[in-house]
């Protein structure tokens, strides 16, 4: 089995990819956060940080780029090349307006016959070019509804992905109501690609009845439930626990990782306060101190209301996520 670590925005950046793999070295592929496609070759620096190889050692990274345009994608897929990256994965699932109102990530589904003369494209490119590198896709089942799935999946079986991602859930979902399981059962039914799921996996008890329901399917990635129990993919194999003591230890040295790349305690606490509208939810009855949390004005504030929610608060790691 693999173990992927989604994507977040904001959160799994280099250095919270490093201590992860220092701390919980279980994940077998991680992606960068979605890089936005420019018609010129350079990267901004906050992008080249995230790619930079000295900033990845040890890591099986994946690139993920955000685009609806196959010319501007292909001088991006050639430069990441040209930085020794092997695969690629295109973005079809963020389900953010943002995003979605300029017909990318998942918005992109909402016009199949676009799509498929992107990917047509796109693949057509990377042959001319004598191009290596393997293309992924992180998809979603449609845009507005799931009966748009099954067009979606024929569109995919016609070209050779490396790994077809599946989120279960279309953009207008977001991240409510529970994923549409019957959706991924027809993948697993029809794909050419190889699959991997992706999607509430929040517990040990949520990854086995996946693997239950799915047994065929050897890739699972994780993401908001890894982001509020860092643990869980060593959990998932059986080879480690999240403790008070480990939550204790990661929340010690992310905050130190965070004062030595930012100034000012602005930045640093707002950066922890969203690791821990995540992780909180490994307590029990923490409504409380959560408020004491996200009113802190600095580090000292934030130090003083975590030490109180590790006193207070019950902890129970299989709670897992619950937001």
């Amino acid at each position: 089995m693999q173990l992927y670590l989604a994507p977040m925005e904001g959160i799994t950046t280099y250095f919270y990819r490093n201590l992860c793999h220092e701390m919980f070295p279980f994940i077998d592929k991680y992606f960068t956060p979605f890089i936005v496609t420019k018609t010129k070759t350079h990267f901004n620096w906050k992008e080249l940080a995230d790619l930079a190889p000295e900033n990845n050692q040890g890591l099986n990274l994946v690139p993920q780029v955000l685009t609806n345009d196959a010319q501007d994608f292909l001088i991006m897929i050639e430069a990441l090349e040209g930085m020794g990256y092997q695969e690629i994965n295109l973005n079809l699932g963020c389900p953010s307006g943002t995003v979605v109102n300029k017909f990318r990530g998942s918005g992109f589904l909402a016009k199949p016959e676009e799509l498929e003369n992107f990917l047509y494209e796109t693949m057509d490119g990377i042959f001319k070019k004598n191009l290596k590198v393997r293309l992924s896709i992180k998809t979603r089942i449609g845009k507005d509804s799931p009966q748009e799935w099954e067009r979606l999946l024929e569109i995919y079986n016609k070209f050779p992905l490396s790994e077809l991602i599946v989120h279960p859930r279309t953009q207008k979902d977001y991240y409510k109501n529970k994923p549409h399981i019957d959706m991924y059962e027809k993948a697993v039914e029809i794909s050419k690609n190889q699959l991997c799921y992706n999607g509430n996996i929040f517990t040990v008890a949520d990854y086995q009845e996946i693997r239950e329901k799915f047994p065929d399917t050897q890739s699972i990635m994780l993401g908001r439930g890894m982001i509020a129990n860092p643990a869980l993919a060593g959990e998932i194999l059986g080879k480690c626990q999240m403790t008070p003591e480990l939550l204790k230890e990661f929340h010690k040295r992310m905050t130190g990782i965070y004062q030595e790349i930012y100034s000012g305690d602005k930045h640093i606490t707002q950066r922890m306060k969203e690791l821990w509208s995540y992780m909180i939810y490994l307590f029990e009855n923490h409504e409380k101190q959560k408020k004491t949390i996200f009113k802190a004005k600095d580090v000292q504030e934030l130090q003083a209301a975590v030490n109180c929610l590790f006193r207070e608060c019950e902890f129970h790691p299989e709670r897992g996520y619950g937001g």
